[in-house]
């Protein structure tokens, strides 16, 4: 299928209602970008687009005009299983990422085969000054870092970042809220020795308190750990 193709099956998955829903929830895209399609419909539709011999030509294609061309970008990303190519489908999307739900829903299978090797563009992407491409690199190290791979090395990466961006600072929260659940007492001190951007800080021992896999004991401690916001955002 071409682009043009491609497009016209979206408009034909489309659901307006389900529109209306993504432009209150995903405020930093234009609601005329949004088509409505949903998650169900687009990974079906990007799995039958991986097998298509064309598939490069409509990965090429950037900047999408529409969300759910990125969205279906990365489904079809994440279906890639030669980690070389990839890295390198990942590493020519990320700067055209605008939102926190493509960069969310962008997750190769790839990657957790070959950790040590992701790793080292985690350690470039989380340095970047674009807000997604250090989203995604924190959602990375979440999502491959925090079991068996697990260093406190990997969270001093995370608590470095400093950000004014909301949705780097959510996924810092976010982070340090799994990284106490899966490694509470390795992760504990850097909320005790408050190494934290003080929002950061109040913001995962609040999800912390709203997790179920962090004991009622664990979060009645965390709760005397909350600081005085010396800023709001």
């Amino acid at each position: 299928m071409n682009r043009n193709e491609i497009v016209a099956e979206l408009f034909r998955l489309q659901d307006k209602d389900y529109a209306l829903m993504q432009v209150k929830i995903i405020p930093t895209v234009s609601p005329d970008r949004i088509i409505g399609v949903r998650t169900p419909a687009l990974r079906a539709f990007a799995k039958s687009l991986s097998k298509d011999k064309d598939i490069d030509t409509f990965l090429s294609y950037l900047p999408h005009q529409y969300f759910d061309e990125d969205q279906l970008h990365a489904f079809v990303i994440s279906l890639e299983k030669d980690f070389g190519k990839c890295i390198a489908e990942v590493d020519a999307f990320l700067p055209f990422i605008d939102n926190w739900a493509t960069c969310d829903q962008l997750s190769p299978k790839a990657f957790k085969k070959k950790p040590e090797k992701l790793l080292t563009y985690i350690q470039a992407w989380i340095k970047s000054d674009k807000t997604y491409m250090v989203r995604f690199a924190i959602g990375m190290l979440m999502q491959h870092f925090l079991d068996e791979n697990f260093d406190t090395k990997y969270s001093d990466m995370v608590a470095e970042v400093r950000s004014e961006e909301y949705y780097v600072n959510m996924m810092i929260a976010w982070y340090f809220a799994t990284a106490l659940a899966k490694q509470y007492e390795l992760v504990l001190p850097y909320l005790e020795d408050k190494r934290l951007d003080d929002w950061v800080h109040n913001k995962v021992i609040q999800k912390s308190a709203e997790s179920f896999r962090i004991t009622d004991e664990q979060k009645a401690y965390l709760k005397t750990l909350k600081v005085r916001q010396s800023k709001q955002r």
